[in-house]
């Protein structure tokens, strides 16, 4: 029997523990890293940046997976996920110290690399505490953890962040830290119970396999059609989200030709609006999943609101469009944050494998960050920048028509 953590413990482990790995991950991703990476060779920039997130998603699927399978097999009487997300964080500082003294690309690439691995090694074990709730409690963590800990982390810490934009380099340092002293905050706030005394399944049927059966990491369709189901939904929304985002700036000016002072605004409005809808999603999705047990409908409904609000912007190309793509992505953001791990959690094949297979979904954060703005590129450069917008809609319903397809979830 799978051992509980009260909410009251939980919850503010769950909010504490992703912000705390989540922003100064975004914050020197999207800022310590590209200005360290300019002093070093200013010349080739654009490209080292292409070069350091593709070899950031390769390792991060690969170190995903491998933290999942290693976390869902360990013993310890700090639980199984405690030992490995704390040791990640260690891992992670001292990567972080040591990306701050790089003074050429090879050695600031190596660090980078090592602080992606020891990140997932906190990513894929902490998603997994998601297990430990209440059945009656589950939205409510989930919540936590995605709507209020992820919107922390996303929007938060970015304005912080900004501050050391002249002293990058001690950025890298202070965001270790708060990644290492945040996660064991979250660690002993939980107090996952241990699990010395939990078996293998393996070990207690003692079952022999055939090669086969060995060698399936996946399961087949038949078996896990609503696991890939959610997983589709995650990709495709997503692209769906990540074509507009991370082009924003090029949409005010290029598409909407609005100036410096309206660009500004207009991202910060978005951002306000998103921030706001993510922190109240948080607070209020989840306890709402859980009183009335429903689930697909709104985080099916959620990937298609980000697609409704892309077509306001094409449609209208005006500050109204801005506003109503805002509330739409706002809303949207905020309810798939809040419940799309929940539903992942609902469809796991394989129970004996709740790490890994959250991880593996996951990473759709990770793989589609990298493959939106590759799509988004060939659309603007063979179409217009108009088109980005329907490909937005088009992956967002995509995503939403897959998550609603699920049949083990009813509502």
């Amino acid at each position: 029997m799978t051992n509980t953590v009260s909410l009251k413990r939980l919850v503010p482990g769950l909010i504490i523990g992703p912000a705390s790995w989540l922003g100064p991950y975004i914050a020197a991703a999207s800022l310590f890293l590209p200005a360290l990476i300019q002093q070093i060779d200013a010349e080739n920039k654009i490209q080292l940046v292409a070069l350091f997130s593709t070899c950031g998603m390769v390792f991060a699927a690969v170190s995903n997976m491998v933290a999942g399978y290693l976390s869902d097999r360990t013993r310890s009487r700090f639980g199984k996920r405690t030992p490995w997300l704390v040791g990640g964080a260690t891992a992670f500082m001292i990567s972080m110290i040591l990306a701050s003294m790089a003074n050429s690309i090879p050695f600031l690439l190596i660090s980078w690399m090592l602080g992606q691995i020891a990140l997932n090694f906190i990513v894929a074990p902490m998603v997994a505490w998601l297990d430990l709730a209440p059945e009656d409690g589950k939205g409510t963590a989930s919540g936590a953890y995605g709507g209020l800990g992820m919107a922390l982390g996303n929007n938060g810490f970015t304005i912080f962040a900004a501050m050391f934009l002249g002293q990058f380099r001690l950025g890298f340092i202070i965001f270790g830290i708060i990644t290492f002293i945040g996660t064991l905050l979250a660690a002993i706030i939980v107090r996952e119970p241990s699990n010395l005394d939990e078996v293998l399944e393996e070990s207690a049927k003692k079952e022999k396999k055939t090669l086969k059966e060995s060698l399936a990491i996946f399961p087949s369709w038949s078996i896990s059609r609503d696991y890939y189901l959610a997983l589709i939904g995650k990709l495709f929304q997503g692209v769906g989200n990540f074509s507009i985002t991370g082009y924003l700036l090029f949409i005010m000016t290029d598409f909407l030709h609005k100036g410096t002072v309206g660009t500004q605004q207009s991202i910060q409005l978005i951002n306000t609006i998103m921030l706001i809808f993510g922190i109240a999603m948080g607070f209020i999705a989840g306890p709402l999943a859980d009183k009335y047990k429903v689930l697909k409908l709104p985080v099916g409904l959620s990937t298609i609101s980000l697609g409704i609000g892309a077509l306001s912007m094409f449609f209208l190309q005006n500050d109204v469009g801005i506003i109503i793509y805002g509330f739409a992505a706002g809303l949207g953001m905020g309810i798939w944050n809040s419940l799309d791990n929940l539903l992942n959690l609902e469809v796991i094949p394989d129970k004996n494998r709740i790490a890994f297979f959250l991880g593996v979904y996951n990473l759709g954060n990770t793989i589609t960050q990298a493959i939106a703005p590759v799509l988004a590129a060939f659309v603007i450069s063979q179409f217009s920048f108009s088109a980005i917008f329907i490909v937005s809609f088009i992956f967002s319903a995509i995503g939403g028509i897959s998550i609603l397809s699920i049949k083990s979830v009813t509502r």
